[in-house]
């Protein structure tokens, strides 16, 4: 049940970490694009930055019942010791300070908010980089740089996606089709990073061919399925559905709504795979 439970809390502080992270990167870039939904964007990154705090924490919290293999040992003072002086707890302390700075910057627009919630998303990445395969790896200082690309572009990628998501409502259509062009040209660049930096990261995690008949290769090859579906309904925004809505064709922006929601489903599947992933298997 600790378990279950743990990698649940897992994939939650996933999601809203990334996703805060990336309401943080997305108005530190494109925030004066936005001015009718600003503030409402502004507010859910900082309600997903303390929802995250709070997954954080209780995921913390549950690695001493997953040392004791029921939710008892989470009242264990001396597996919560333990845990204390593991690096899941410096994991968890810097994600937190990111969060904080998050939510601190993205309470105002302005540019010491922007810088703030920058560096919050900035310490938020590296925190991945304290735990897991990659940092007990031989050749851990060249994985580390690769995670923390490929985290960074996934919370670059699903950050932006709620804030598109209330342009298209709030905003007039010729001024949300600008804001949705300016991603798409920047996400052409700096989506396919995910890709690159996943291939390093399989290349140096994975011991061969043969973990993929395993089931962390089989997860990895979810992951693969999930970033092909996400690219392609990328492709379909960036030329189809944002030049319709800049003509203002009816139902354009209903359409694009549909398939960011699409998006965003995504995502949160290939986040859920990862958490299972990462918590259960090694691709040894």
């Amino acid at each position: 049940m600790a378990d279950i439970f743990s990698v649940v809390l897992r994939a939650a502080a996933f999601v809203l970490l990334l996703q805060a992270s990336g309401i943080a990167l997305f108005m530190a870039i494109f925030g004066e694009r936005i001015p009718e939904s600003g503030a409402a964007v502004r507010r859910m990154g900082g309600i997903s930055a303390l929802l995250a705090v709070a997954a954080v924490v209780a995921h913390y919290l549950l690695e001493a019942g997953r040392m004791a293999g029921d939710l008892s040992g989470v009242a264990n003072g001396e597996l919560q010791g333990v845990a204390l002086h593991s690096s899941a707890a410096a994991e968890a302390a810097l994600r937190i300070l990111g969060l904080v700075l998050i939510a601190a910057g993205l309470r105002k627009a302005s540019a010491l908010g922007s810088a703030c919630g920058v560096a919050g998303a900035t310490l938020a990445v590296i925190a991945f980089t304290l735990t897991g395969h990659t940092s007990v790896s031989p050749e851990r200082w060249f994985l580390i740089v690769a995670l923390a690309v490929h985290v960074l572009v996934v919370a670059f990628w699903l950050g932006a996606l709620l804030p598109l998501y209330v342009a298209t409502r709030r905003e007039q259509p010729a001024a949300a089709a600008k804001v949705v062009a300016a991603f798409s040209a920047a996400a052409t660049w700096i989506v396919p990073g995910i890709f690159v930096a996943g291939a390093v990261l399989a290349a140096g995690l994975l011991p061969s061919l043969a973990t993929f008949a395993r089931p962390y290769g089989q997860l990895l090859l979810v992951k693969i399925g999930g970033f092909a579906l996400l690219m392609a309904l990328a492709a379909m925004n960036k030329w189809r559905l944002a030049p319709a809505l800049a003509r203002e064709v009816p139902h354009a922006g209903a359409a694009l709504r549909r398939s960011i929601a699409m998006e965003y489903a995504l995502i949160v599947c290939v986040l859920t795979a990862t958490a299972v992933m990462t918590s259960f298997f090694s691709p040894d």
